[in-house]
């Protein structure tokens, strides 16, 4: 969410993610930031690779403070997406980010670290909540496997994209709209919610990425919902009665049944849902060129500042 929008709509918590972050840094209202996250890299005098990745993550982190000085709550920062199938480089990007909000005077707590929901960032996950407790929301999540493996990992969020499973049934099937109840995304969404809430899983579900404020209201009841600007503005002009749709009541009552997930299950389970599969390789991938793009930008930035 632009720190702009946020002075508006006073959320609770808050996200970014490298799209958000590319097209921000491009803003004229935002370069003091950029200026001082290139100028913080330049200081430590350090290798050109090196150099840029403090420079990168200098830049989230101070995005991540602008929107703690506007929100009671937390804010979710991602580590970089090329690194979703690194464990090891996952939990140490994660812990370079907590450092430098540290450095920034924020604690941890306010602070999500946002991991790709592969096999190896849900198992970063694990370590980054157990042996550093540093809490961490799982983002491009689409599949019920996913969903089960990130409960039993005991992260502290899991983000399920819900407009984004919906463009896939829309792509690769002849039905092309769907009633809310009907919607695959809020379909996933109940069914991860009725799943957590009967077995007593403490991990937050929080749904992400709406296109329209149907799908928001048909999800009523969801822990959290991460909501655009654009629908927030939408939903403060509805004055239509909103009923809870979601409930521990009737998910205590559902018929599922619990499973466990080892790798080799995972892995089965998540390829057998070919939309899950699809969407969240091209979730790594848009998100990796995101940051490959901001990348760029920061490097013609300091090229051009080294030359003048």
């Amino acid at each position: 969410m632009e720190v702009i929008a946020i002075e508006e709509y006073k959320p609770q918590d808050a996200t970014t993610n490298p799209s958000l972050i590319l097209a921000a840094a491009q803003m004229p209202y935002y370069q003091h930031l950029v200026n001082d996250a290139i100028q913080y890299g330049k200081n430590l005098g350090w290798s050109e690779d090196e150099q840029m990745n403090i420079i990168m993550d200098k830049l989230l982190v101070s995005f991540g403070v602008e929107i703690l000085k506007k929100i009671p709550g937390r804010v979710s920062t991602e580590v970089d997406a090329r690194l979703s199938f690194d464990k090891d480089g996952m939990v140490e990007h994660a812990k370079r980010i907590i450092a430098l909000y540290e450095e920034a005077g924020i604690d941890k707590e306010r602070i999500l670290i946002k991991l790709s929901s592969t096999w190896e960032g849900i198992q970063a996950g694990t370590v980054l909540e157990e042996e550093y407790e540093i809490h961490c929301n799982m983002t491009l999540l689409f599949s019920f496997a996913q969903a089960v493996a990130c409960a039993e990992a005991g992260v502290t969020v899991i983000s399920p994209f819900v407009d984004r499973i919906l463009d896939w049934h829309v792509a690769n099937s002849n039905k092309k709209n769907y009633e809310p109840s009907e919607h695959p995304g809020v379909k996933r969404v109940s069914q991860i919610y009725n799943y957590y809430k009967k077995f007593g899983y403490k991990t937050i579900i929080m749904g992400a990425s709406f296109s329209n404020t149907g799908e928001i209201k048909a999800l009523t009841g969801c822990d959290y919902l991460t909501i655009s600007p654009t629908l927030l503005g939408e939903l403060a002009e509805d004055a239509s009665k909103l009923t809870t749709l979601l409930t521990v009541t009737e998910a205590q009552a559902s018929d599922l049944e619990k499973i466990h997930l080892e790798e080799k299950n995972f892995r089965w389970l998540h390829n057998e849902d070919q939309m899950a599969v699809e969407k969240l390789s091209d979730g790594i991938c848009t998100f990796a060129e995101d940051a490959i793009e901001l990348e760029k930008m920061l490097k013609e930035r300091l090229s051009s500042e080294e030359n003048w």
